[in-house]
């Protein structure tokens, strides 16, 4: 059986969504991409104000609470609902609970073959990514996630962005992937 799902888990700037795109121009067939990014942003703002959505820390933490939560169960689901219908996804993601985060996918993604890859980026680099992207919601999170992220979660791949271009990673997953 071929690989349905990639999830690429990864710190804030860590280069997963690159990896992403370059993945959907070297696989065989179309894949779709969903990142978490995407989730945050279809939320409401008052998702970002209240107490149990989604919050940015001026130091670069993120905390989630209940609210958060039911949406972003409801968004697994969902991704996983489309894989089971045929459709091959890529999913970007940042398991700010580490190996808990993972188990929530791992669940929905039952019965699905899956390939698990860490994109990893030294916390030094992530950070200088992220402020010459000048797009991200709080700087800080590169460094608070580089290593947090990956705490307990059990890969089939890792690659390292410090060391390889996206397209290099993209094809790495994908020899992997078929």
């Amino acid at each position: 059986m071929q690989t349905q799902v990639i999830v690429l888990n990864g710190g804030s700037s860590s280069g997963k969504s690159g990896i992403a795109r370059c993945l959907q121009a070297v696989l065989p067939d179309p894949w779709l991409v969903f990142g978490v990014d995407t989730l945050v942003d279809a939320m409401p703002a008052s998702m970002r104000a209240m107490d149990g959505g989604i919050e940015f820390a001026p130091d670069g933490e993120v905390v989630v609470g209940p609210a958060f939560r039911a949406l972003e169960e409801a968004w697994i689901e969902g991704i996983a609902a489309m894989a089971r219908a045929g459709a091959r996804v890529v999913v970007d993601e940042v398991f700010l609970g580490g190996a808990a985060s993972q188990k929530r996918w791992q669940q929905a993604l039952g019965g699905l073959r899956v390939l698990w890859v860490g994109v990893r980026c030294e916390a030094a680099v992530a950070a200088g990514r992220e402020v010459a992207r000048g797009d991200r919601r709080t700087v800080g999170m590169a460094v608070s996630q580089a290593e947090a992220v990956h705490r307990g979660v059990v890969y089939d791949l890792e690659i390292d962005t410090a060391r390889a271009e996206s397209m290099e990673c993209a094809r790495a997953i994908a020899g992997r992937a078929e």
